[in-house]
């Protein structure tokens, strides 16, 4: 009978690396950031301990990886949600709707990492640079569909981008399907009723909209 310690067959080093990240990620899951050792992390793998420190040196070590990947896959995950959207409006929805659902099955996970020292600076610039480029992609697809000037529209994006963190927030008072279903449709609408209102308000100098308000002779 094989030890349950025993390795399983061969893989490549990248996949047996993302195995073992798995495995910290899987127990990261209940939000215990101490139930993560290299010995469990073993254990949760099948593999043996000192293959474990084959691909990481230390404890801090490893959990700086979890959080770097995770973080990374959480991202990719966003971007593809929001990149199918065809309207601002659409993109925003996907935003939110793909945060609440992170928070949900991964929100634990992350508030753990973070309270343990993980969120470096190297990872704070990373998130700002990638923060940076969503602003832009956002901004100038309400630049386009909504015809607005593009220092007001990077100004109102930014805010509703940065309402999230609120957003969420207010998800974990209450974690409910009907709680996030409400707090997506309420974000949703004063982002766009946001949005539309700074358009009008501050037409695109190439584009000038039509008048909202009926002339006297048309009432």
């Amino acid at each position: 009978m094989a030890n349950g310690n025993a390795e399983p067959a061969r893989l490549p080093r990248a996949d047996r690396r993302d195995a073992l990240l798995d495995a910290a990620a899987a127990l990261l899951a209940s939000g215990d950031v101490e139930a993560v050792s290299m010995e469990a992390v073993a254990e949760h793998a099948g593999v043996s301990r000192p293959l474990v420190y084959k691909h990481f040196a230390n404890r801090s070590e490893l959990l700086a990886a979890v959080y770097q990947r995770e973080s990374a896959v959480l991202h990719a995950e966003l971007a593809s949600q929001v990149g199918a959207a065809d309207t601002v409006e659409e993109m925003f929805r996907a935003l939110a709707s793909g945060a609440l659902r992170a928070e949900a099955s991964r929100g634990a996970a992350f508030a753990a990492l973070r309270a343990a020292g993980l969120r470096t600076r190297e990872r704070r610039q990373e998130q700002r640079r990638r923060d940076r480029t969503t602003l832009r992609y956002f901004a100038s697809r309400a630049v386009r569909q909504l015809h607005m000037d593009e220092e007001v529209a990077k100004t109102g994006v930014a805010i509703f981008l940065g309402a999230i963190e609120t957003v969420l927030a207010r998800w974990r008072l209450r974690p409910t399907a009907d709680h996030a279903t409400l707090l997506e449709d309420t974000y949703v609408a004063l982002v766009v009723g946001g949005l539309e209102q700074l358009a009008h308000d501050n037409p695109s100098t190439q584009w000038s909209p039509p008048s909202r308000v009926l002339s006297a002779d048309r009432r």
